[in-house]
């Protein structure tokens, strides 16, 4: 070989090799996320709960569970046990009925309103009322046929402000194709229960029809209604649900090419999915399957399926019911294992939160539970201070009953470097006194209190934040807000 062209190629081949071991020694993604969540540094946020079917969100950013067999409501707060704070009335449980489907009025803070869908003796039926006061409910819609399985039962309010309530065919599959028949439906009606004008059959609540067990609901952010669906031996769905639509039970099962059903936009075997709970963020659906023992994960866009999906979870939890994305930005799922068909552990059952893909995950911090309110009164009082370490400071009421309230500070990061922990300095003027805090560790003398961090929430990145929550007490005509609110960092 010429020496010229044997320079070549060794040359070309070195080129080559580089190039190649550039591309091998390539550093892994710092995580592997899908959906815009990270689901390698999923937390157990609480323990210890019956079969929970439900979950919603307090304004005060806690979660409340239903538990379908004992007809308890609890509240639940990362790294908390969960408390009880309600026991709905006139709950028969049995099979796969009970206390199901909990939701809270989007107008909370004023009318303190809790809906519940729920099996009675005789029927399903959908209610309202207040935490304080379960035994005084407010009937929106009865007469849903109950029976041992396919009782539906999610119920959620829409981007339109209007209650959705799922319901199953009871057993009965005439039920879903029969448009004066609740049964096999997907119903809209306005929060006192009545008829919005603009449904699709006048007169009537059904929105969609032709559904064997719908047991998910969720919105993208273009107002558009997808829900999962049991099948019977063949095939779940997700269905993008359209008003006035047939989705085909019990003649179609899955997908088919009868003109007068609309087909689902994915379909599983009864083995892997049995989807129940259903929520939507970062142009994904993520579906908890109970006997598929995982957590679908289904790229959407526009009423259609846009990729594969993606099995979440598999194995590691069990049976999953219920999942949402809570007000915090994370990607809450419940387990489901002790309903008389899982194999529950020690801990059984849990909530399991996923952070958003790219952020911190802090350990979740003790919060105590406190009375809701009918008045909260935000009075934020930013207060930063100076340098290339520094943070601010607001404090707000986030709930408030006679003689106690609960409050909050959001300390954030202002400066141009991280900081490696912060205090923050508040002086109040009635008297208040704490006598609880989470995700801070706070000193009162007199009126003037400091707060630090805790060990899990002092690093803050430039512009990063996190929260300290309390309980305290007040008496007299007022209750003000503190002055001065500082906030040093280090």
């Amino acid at each position: 070989m010429p020496k010229r062209l044997a320079a070549a190629l060794a040359t070309a081949l070195s080129a080559v090799t580089a190039a190649a071991m550039f591309v091998v020694t390539q550093p892994p993604p710092a995580s592997a996320a899908t959906g815009g969540f990270d689901f390698t540094r999923a937390q157990v946020a609480t323990t210890g709960l019956q079969a929970p079917w439900g979950i919603a969100f307090l304004p005060d950013g806690s979660a409340i569970v239903s538990e379908r067999d004992t007809a308890n409501i609890v509240q639940v707060r990362p790294g908390s046990a969960p408390v009880r704070v309600a026991t709905v009335p006139n709950v028969s449980p049995a099979g796969e009925g009970g206390l199901l489907g909990i939701a809270v009025s989007p107008t909370y803070a004023q009318d303190q309103w809790v809906y519940a869908y729920y099996s009675s003796a005789s029927d399903n039926r959908l209610v309202r009322f207040r935490l304080s006061a379960p035994q005084t409910q407010q009937v929106i819609l009865s007469g849903v046929p109950r029976a041992q399985f396919h009782n539906g039962g999610r119920i959620a309010f829409g981007p339109d402000g209007m209650l959705y309530v799922t319901t199953g065919d009871a057993g009965t599959s005439a039920n879903a194709q029969d448009l004066n028949s609740p049964a096999g439906k997907i119903l809209r009606m306005r929060p006192d229960g009545t008829v919005p004008t603009d449904n699709p059959f006048s007169g009537s609540r059904v929105y969609s029809y032709g559904h064997r067990n719908v047991q998910g609901l969720a919105w993208d952010e273009g107002g558009r209604l997808y829900a999962t669906e049991f099948g019977q031996n063949t095939w779940d769905e997700l269905n993008y649900i359209q008003p006035g639509r047939n989705y085909g039970w019990p003649t179609c099962e899955g997908v088919c090419s009868d003109s007068r059903f609309t087909n689902p936009i994915q379909t599983w075997s009864t083995s892997e999915a049995s989807p129940s709970g259903l929520a939507y963020a970062n142009s994904t659906l993520f579906a908890a399957a109970l006997a598929g023992k995982r957590l679908w994960t289904v790229p959407v866009s526009a009423g259609s399926r846009t990729g594969a999906p993606v099995a979440e979870f598999q194995g590691t939890y069990g049976r999953l019911r219920a999942a949402t994305v809570g007000p915090d930005g994370w990607l809450w799922v419940t387990t489901n294992n002790r309903d008389g068909r899982g194999t529950p552990v020690a801990d059984d059952d849990r909530v399991i939160r996923v952070p958003p893909a790219g952020g911190s995950s802090p350990s979740p911090s003790a919060s105590p539970s406190a009375s809701p309110s009918s008045s909260p009164s935000p009075s934020p009082s930013p207060s930063p201070s100076a340098g290339p370490r520094a943070c601010s400071a607001a404090y707000r009421v986030t709930s408030q009953w006679q003689g106690g309230f609960q409050g909050e500070l959001a300390v954030r990061n202002t400066g141009s470097l991280p900081i490696s922990s912060w205090t923050v300095t508040l002086t109040f003027p009635n008297g208040q006194s704490i006598s609880q805090m989470w995700g801070g560790r706070y000193t009162q003398s007199g009126s003037t209190v400091t707060v630090a961090n805790e060990s899990w929430n002092g690093a803050l990145a430039p512009n990063a934040s996190t929260t300290a929550g309390f309980i305290a007490s007040w008496s007299g005509g007022a209750n003000g807000t503190p002055s001065p609110v500082t906030c040093t960092a280090t």
